[in-house]
């Protein structure tokens, strides 16, 4: 029997970082929520005020028999400019930051990899400031936001739509 393992990543708004995790075999779960902060179960009220210290944040809950933590390294990368430290596109701030969050010294050495093989590749004109860091405790973000891509679709897309994410990944990742 496979023991499921976790993977938790700062991507700019959680919204927009449960759908593509989610789509794929071998993922159990995907929760946003926020991390890495100094204030004990922070509401979504207190966090983007910027003043808790946490990130927004995804909560992945994988099998890796099915897909290894390189392979969702790779499509975390993918969803994010890793060269923006003041946040993700429209959303700006400390709790927008990208971050990698390692659950083990193997994710930290795979995490460290990746970013550097993504530095050397000549992808980005910018450093990658993209901070790898141990994982800490987690707090899942209230029902609403969970699943919001399912729950209120045409919000995420115009919200989506707006950001400038889409037109990013689009020209940076083809």
């Amino acid at each position: 029997m496979t023991t499921l393992k976790k993977a938790t990543f700062a991507g700019g708004c959680f919204w927009c970082m449960v759908k593509p995790f989610d789509q794929w075999d071998g993922v159990h779960a995907v929760v946003s929520g926020y991390t890495g902060g100094h204030v004990e179960n922070p509401t979504y009220e207190e966090v983007k005020t910027g003043t808790t210290g946490h990130y927004e944040a995804v909560e992945i809950t994988f099998d890796p028999s099915i897909i290894s933590y390189n392979e969702i390294l790779e499509v975390y990368w993918r969803q994010i400019d890793p060269t923006d430290a003041g946040g993700q596109f429209q959303d700006r701030g400390e709790q927008y930051r990208t971050a990698i969050f390692y659950h083990d010294e193997e994710q930290k050495a795979q995490a460290e990899a990746s970013k550097q093989a993504l530095a050397e590749s000549g992808r980005f004109q910018k450093p990658i400031v993209t901070e790898i860091l141990p994982a800490v405790t987690f707090y899942p973000a209230e029902d609403y936001h969970q699943d919001f891509y399912k729950k209120s679709e045409k919000e995420y897309k115009e919200d989506r739509a707006k950001s400038g994410r889409d037109e990013f990944i689009e020209e940076n990742w083809k």
